[in-house]
C-alpha cells in the first residue's frame, strides 16, 4: 500500500501558520511581481474568485469580499515545506518527496504491523496539524495513481475527514465515478478532451477501457494509469519524477533593469538557483543559455541571447556565474531598460554516468557540497555569491509580502507576556 499526504492550498495555509486570524478567511497568493493569483484556499474559491486571473483585473472584487490578497513568500513555504516532510517521513519506512507539498509513503515493509490505515492517517494529519499547523490530507492506494485517487477523494468528496484508504473494489469504483478522467494523476487536458471525444466520461470508464487499446491509441504512460487503477503497480519512484532535461531559472524584474552591474547581479542569482537545481537532481551543464530582454510594448523592444557550451560538464556555480557575467559585459547595451532576465541549463548529463577526461581540470565537488548543506540547513541564500549583490534594487515587486517568520532575524514572531 502507498499514501499520499498533500497540504491543503499549501500556500495560503502557509500564510495563516502565523496568523491564526486568518483561518477561515478567503487567501489568495500572487504570482511574481504581483501578477496572477496562483494560489487561493477553499473560502476564497467559494468566494467566486478565480485562479490565474491577472490581479489587477479583480482586485476591486476582491476587497469587496474581504479577500486577502498576499505576495509569494518562497522563503516561508520552503521552510515549512521542509518542516513538513520531516513529519510525514516519521510514518512509514520509505518516503518519496514528489513536490514541495506531497509526498508518497511506502507501507510495503511495515502494513501487517499498522493495524488501521485509517487511524494511521489521521494520526499523520493530527502529527502534521500539532508540528506545523498545515492542514492535509492522505489517500491510501494499492498503487501510486490510486493513492493520488484517494487523495483527491479525501479532499474533493465528502464523508472521509482527511482521509481515504482505497482498499476495496466496491468502494474504489465509487470514487472513480465521481472523478472526472483529468483528475486522474497522468491525464492532462489535451487527454483528457480526447477521452471525452471517445466517449469517457469518468474515471471508472477510464478504468475500465483495455490496456492495449490504450496504449495504441495513447501511449504507453496512459497505459500504465490505467492499469494502476486497476491495481497493477506500474510505476515506481524513478517514474513518478524524473530527472528534468533542462533547467531554467527566470523572472520579471520589479525595477527595470538599467545598468551593468545590476544586469550582474540578476543573472548570477538566476545561476545560482538553476545550479542548485542541476545539483540536487544529479545533473551537469554542457550548454548554458543566457538572455535577456526589455518589454515587448516598449517603443523599442530590445533583447539578446546567447549559447556557451562547455568542453566539460559542469555544475558548479562559481564557474558557471564567471561565464554569465562575461556575457552581460559583452551583450549589455546602454539606454536599454532590461524587464526580463534569466538562463537556462540545457543539455544536461547524469553526473554519475559522465565519461571522464585526463586534462579536464580539476574540480572540487566539496565546496559546492557545503554550499548547499548550509543554504539547505539555513535557508536559501544563507550563503551565496557575491556576484549576486547584498542588495539588488532589481528584486521582484512584492507589495503584500508577509514577514519570513522561520528565515529572517528581523522577522521572528515576538511574543509578549
Amino acid at each position: 500500500m502507498f499514501a499520499l499526504v498533500d497540504a491543503n492550498s499549501f500556500y495560503c495555509s502557509a500564510e495563516q501558520v502565523f496568523r491564526p486570524e486568518w483561518r477561515g478567511r478567503p487567501i489568495i497568493v500572487l504570482s511574481n511581481n504581483d501578477g496572477c493569483i496562483v494560489a487561493a484556499n477553499r473560502q476564497a474559491v467559494e468566494s467566486g474568485i478565480p485562479k490565474f486571473e491577472p490581479y489587477f483585473k479583480i482586485k476591486a472584487q476582491c476587497e469587496r469580499l474581504g479577500v486577502i490578497a498576499l505576495s509569494s513568500n518562497y522563503e516561508l513555504y520552503g521552510s515549512l515545506s521542509v518542516r513538513l516532510m520531516e513529519v510525514i517521513g516519521r510514518f512509514a519506512p520509505e518516503q518519496h518527496i514528489y513536490s514541495i507539498d506531497e509526498s508518497f509513503l511506502s507501507f510495503e515493509r511495515s502494513y501487517p504491523a499498522i493495524p488501521c490505515l485509517i487511524e494511521h492517517g489521521h494520526k499523520i494529519r493530527r502529527a502534521v496539524w500539532k508540528e506545523t499547523r498545515l492542514p492535509v490530507s492522505v489517500g491510501i492506494g494499492s498503487t501510486l495513481t490510486l493513492a493520488k485517487a484517494a487523495n483527491h477523494a479525501a479532499k474533493k468528496q465528502e464523508g472521509y475527514q482527511g482521509v481515504c484508504v482505497m482498499d476495496n473494489p466496491f468502494q474504489q469504483k465509487e470514487i472513480l465515478l465521481k472523478m472526472l478522467p483529468s483528475d486522474v494523476w497522468g491525464i492532462g487536458r489535451r487527454l483528457a478532451k480526447q477521452l471525452d471525444m471517445m466517449g469517457v466520461k469518468n474515471a471508472y470508464e477510464l478504468s475500465q477501457m483495455a490496456p492495449s487499446l490504450v496504449k495504441k491509441q495513447f501511449n504507453t504512460e496512459v497505459e500504465r494509469t490505467v492499469r494502476e487503477l486497476n491495481g497493477e503497480i506500474c510505476k515506481g519512484w524513478d517514474q513518478v519524477r524524473a530527472d528534468k532535461q533542462q533547467i531554467f531559472s527566470t523572472r520579471s524584474v520589479g525595477n527595470r533593469i538599467t545598468d551593468l552591474n545590476a544586469l550582474q547581479q540578476a543573472l548570477s542569482t538566476h545561476i545560482g538557483i538553476a545550479t542548485s537545481n542541476a545539483r540536487a537532481q544529479g545533473s551537469l551543464c554542457s550548454v548554458l543559455l543566457v538572455f535577456a530582454s526589455s518589454s515587448p510594448f516598449d517603443s523599442k523592444p530590445s533583447s539578446f541571447k546567447h549559447t556557451q557550451r562547455f568542453a566539460y560538464p559542469t555544475n558548479d556555480t562559481g564557474e558557471l556565474t564567471r561565464v554569465a557575467n562575461q556575457v552581460a559585459a559583452e551583450k549589455f547595451r546602454s539606454g536599454v531598460r532590461y524587464y526580463k532576465i534569466g538562463v537556462g541549463l540545457i543539455d544536461l548529463v547524469n553526473e554519475k554516468h559522465l565519461q571522464q577526461d585526463l586534462f579536464a581540470p580539476t574540480v572540487d565537488p566539496a565546496l559546492m557540497k557545503v554550499y548547499d548543506s548550509l543554504n539547505l540547513k539555513y535557508g536559501p541564500d544563507s550563503l551565496f555569491m557575491a556576484a549576486q549583490g547584498s542588495s539588488p534594487t532589481w528584486g521582484m515587486k512584492r507589495q503584500y509580502l508577509t514577514p519570513q517568520y522561520t528565515t529572517c532575524w528581523n522577522d521572528l514572531p515576538k511574543v509578549q507576556c
